[in-house]
């Protein structure tokens, strides 16, 4: 395929931010805590972050493990004071206890957000119905992007699912770019490659030594490499 791929990597902090650029990263997602699956990082690691690097940062906005929305409210307050110290991009999804989105508690975000750029997170792996979470969000303000790995189990489960997804893009509900993460393994980029697919997001699969080790500039170079080839 001509068109370059967009890879995104999970950063903790600005060491993380460093190699994943120095390895050829265009994204970097920023969270915290990793062992809730990524919750909203303080505004200062943001800041940490936004000084060591210059390429785009999403931000993640969730305070709580799962995919409840909890207190709105300081989920509101806290993308407030991000855009305050300058994030432009986001990341968040909630559901409902009927495993809809949670459309009330999008929208005060967006609120916040002003017309920010944002991706819908792996919620939607969890949603009753993805096709209807995807049309029920279709014309909401700023949404580019969905963050998936097609199940709740992760890449290999879902592969169909994301082929099947990528080949409707551009009907209604799925005009925003699909980005495959969640289990994600080099050996899956060539079929999704094949089927469209131009955006990847990696967490551990940067990290040679775990989660409690930083991100290794030669392991996103690998990803870089095989998404070129």
């Amino acid at each position: 395929m001509s068109s370059r791929a967009v890879l995104e990597v999970i950063a903790l902090g600005p060491e993380d931010a460093v190699a994943a650029q120095a390895g050829g990263a265009d994204r970097l997602e920023l969270v915290t805590d990793i062992a809730a699956d990524g919750l909203t990082p303080p505004v200062a690691a943001f800041a940490g972050i936004r000084d060591a690097v210059d390429i785009p940062l999403r931000v993640m906005l969730r305070k709580r493990d799962g995919f409840a929305a909890g207190d709105a409210g300081a989920l509101a307050r806290a993308a407030g004071e991000l855009r305050a110290a300058g994030a432009d991009e986001f990341v968040l999804g909630f559901l409902d206890e009927d495993g809809g989105p949670d459309l009330e508690s999008v929208e005060r975000l967006l609120a916040e957000l002003d017309g920010c750029r944002w991706t819908f997170h792996r919620a939607i792996d969890h949603a009753a119905d993805r096709d209807s979470l995807r049309k029920q969000l279709a014309e909401l303000p700023g949404l580019d992007t969905y963050l998936t790995a097609g199940s709740s189990d992760g890449v290999d489960d879902g592969l169909p699912t994301l082929v099947a997804e990528a080949a409707r893009h551009g009907e209604p509900g799925y005009t925003q770019r699909l980005m495959v993460g969640g289990g994600l393994r080099l050996e899956h980029v060539p079929r999704l490659r094949a089927a469209g697919v131009d955006a990847f997001h990696i967490g551990g699969a940067a990290r040679p030594a775990g989660w409690t080790g930083p991100v290794s500039a030669q392991a996103v170079r690998e990803w870089r490499t095989v998404l070129d080839d």
